[in-house]
């Protein structure tokens, strides 16, 4: 079983949801599409060669600003036959050219 979390702009939050959910992830027991989700603010600021989905890419010798969204914060399980799948659902719907993500395997008592 892996824990899966990831930061995606709140009002994109529940299409990469649908489309992480689809893969089977988020299942618990008698429980599908289980989830916990808080809204905080991420800060990025893009580099030369960028493409970001929000703000600009700087031009050479430029310095780029510093961005700041709301996001949601987004855990959930997956078990060991869907993580992956998981994963790049996640990549393909998030609209973000490097979505943040951790995936951590659970202890199993």
């Amino acid at each position: 079983m892996f824990k899966l979390v990831f930061y995606v702009p709140y009002d994109k939050a529940e299409e990469v949801k649908a489309a992480v959910f689809n893969t089977g992830a988020g299942k618990m027991g008698h429980y599908d599409q289980c989830c916990w989700q808080v809204l905080g603010q991420g800060q990025f600021r893009p580099l030369a060669g960028s493409q970001p989905f929000i703000g600009d890419a700087p031009f050479a010798g430029e310095s780029a600003v510093i961005e700041a969204v709301s996001e949601y914060r987004i855990e959930m399980v997956c078990s060991d036959y869907v993580i992956n799948a998981a994963v790049s659902a996640l990549k393909e719907a998030h609209p973000y050219e490097e979505p943040a993500y951790d995936v951590w395997r659970l202890a199993e008592l």
